[in-house]
């Protein structure tokens, strides 16, 4: 995920990788993959997006400084500030450059000599004792308890996997020379993840992680302004050049706006990160978790709690609901990451530990009763339950499944899964004919010898089953892509 990790982190998670010292001026070929539509820029002036290199011009190394403190009670939320900014239709014009336009610096001498200039970072590292805080206000009671039934639900045939032919780099989504100028028009310099969900008839809502603007310098998201999240919307159809996003949510010129707030206090709530998100009527939903830290082993974290949020001004802003979280005991709960897919009559929530070692889990709700956590059933060996809770979920997938996607297939009547699969150092793909499988055998689409420091796989909801379209991200250039498909029959 997105966040402050400090060490280049392919090689060591995601697969062994020997490069030699890449020139990051230079674009990388990657063979079956960015050749043909190498994703440029959409302005003449511009240089081609390129893949940065493994060895970064800049390494931010954080050295953790424990602090015991009384940390207050969270108070109530202020009203968040929006505006509504008209920009350019030609994405090539700067509408603010008093503000993306900063002076540079010259090269350090570790620069000139082609190695990593390292920055230390000291950062406090709290251990905090609860204490008095401000009074938050009145809280809104829990729902009343529902008890759902026990009802039979059987593992479905499993299909054959998935077969992908082509599979090619469509266009850089965010950040510097991309398709969105997104560091020109909303001060997004460096994100990741671009998970997807249609927010309105004819519309695709993108959320992304951790955010950061002016100073950004990858590997990961250095640099300042940082923001736990943004959302953009887009009502491009035609994916085969890009998609490109009409607006922002924003709360100043040009600055994309944190939609889900964060205390940003290491070992507290370090970051708050979106996994999904879907619309039922004129509500919006956000699954997100909350980070309390990233561990000191590349590609792990340690949540708080997996939770929902929910819009009723079309995503302009957010309400984190105060009992639809599912909390992480001991490290070991499930559902910390989750996506969640409505069909039918109910919502499917597919879901891991913390980490992107765990298996997936999966319970379901009525559509009307989404923020009730007493009324989800979690399926558990061929039936779906309340008893036992989320942590008597029997695995629909075995670990390790990282940064799930699933959506369903109307076209095909398949469910289709995506995820950062560790051992096989990809994004892979099965398919179900049921929300509990049986799941087909995992289909790699993009691995780390194309794409070293993946992670991500995000699909686009407007995919068919011939064409798959998905974001993808990667810690060195710290940026989002969409990538292209073609199914093989």
């Amino acid at each position: 995920m997105a966040g402050r990790l400090v060490t280049a982190i392919g090689a060591v998670v995601f697969g062994a990788v020997t490069m030699t010292c890449a020139d990051r001026s230079v674009a990388v070929a990657l063979p079956g993959i960015a050749e043909g539509v190498p994703g440029a820029g959409p302005c003449a002036s511009a240089p081609a997006p390129t893949h940065e290199g493994l060895v970064p011009e800049t390494l931010e190394v954080t050295v953790p400084i424990p602090v015991v403190t009384v940390l207050p009670a969270r108070g109530p939320e202020t009203a968040p500030t929006r505006v509504d900014m008209p920009l350019p239709a030609d994405p090539c014009v700067d509408p603010c450059p008093d503000l993306t336009n900063g002076p540079t610096s010259p090269p350090s001498l570790a620069r000139q000599l082609g190695i990593p200039e390292i920055l230390l970072r000291p950062r406090p590292f709290y251990f905090a004792i609860p204490g008095p805080g401000p009074d938050p206000g009145p809280v809104p009671p829990p729902p009343a308890r529902v008890d759902p039934p026990t009802e039979s639900a059987p593992r479905s045939p499993v299909p054959p996997a998935p077969r992908f032919g082509a599979v090619r780099e469509v266009a850089k989504q965010t950040g510097a020379d991309s398709v969105n100028r997104t560091d020109k028009r909303w001060q997004v310099d460096g994100t990741d993840l671009g998970i997807m969900w249609e927010s309105a008839p004819g519309q695709i809502a993108s959320v992304f992680g951790d955010t950061v603007g002016r100073g950004f310098q990858p590997p990961g998201g250095m640099g300042g302004d940082w923001r736990s999240n943004v959302l953009a919307f887009s009502t491009d159809r035609d994916l085969s050049d890009g998609m490109t996003y009409d607006s922002m949510v924003t709360d100043g010129r040009c600055h994309a706006a944190e939609i889900l707030s964060s205390r940003k206090l290491d070992n507290v709530e370090i970051t708050t990160i979106p996994t999904s998100g879907f619309a039922l009527g004129d509500r919006q939903y956000l699954s997100y978790m909350s980070m309390r830290t990233w561990h000191s082993m590349p590609g792990t974290f340690y949540t708080n709690y997996g939770g929902i949020a929910y819009s009723d001004d079309h995503g302009q802003t957010w309400t984190k609901d105060p009992h639809a979280r599912w909390d992480n005991i001991f490290g070991l709960a499930n559902f910390q990451v989750s996506a969640m897919v409505p069909h039918g009559d109910h919502v499917y929530m597919f879901g891991t530990p913390n980490t992107r070692l765990g298996s997936v889990g999966l319970a379901r709700v009525a559509k009307d009763q989404i923020l009730n956590t007493t009324a989800y059933q979690y399926w558990v060996d061929g039936k779906w339950t309340p008893v036992g809770g989320f942590a008597a979920a029997t695995p629909i997938v075995d670990a390790p499944a990282g940064e799930l996607s699933v959506r369903y297939d109307a076209d095909r009547d398949l469910w289709q899964m995506s995820y950062l699969d560790t051992a096989k150092t990809a994004i892979v793909v099965r398919e179900s004919n049921s929300p509990q499988g049986g799941w087909s055998e995992s289909t790699p689409t993009v691995t780390v010898a194309d794409y070293p420091e993946l992670y991500g796989g995000f699909i686009h909801p407007w995919s068919t089953g011939s064409d798959l379209y998905f974001t993808i991200s990667t810690w060195s250039d710290y940026n989002v892509y969409l990538m292209h498909a073609t199914r093989a029959e």
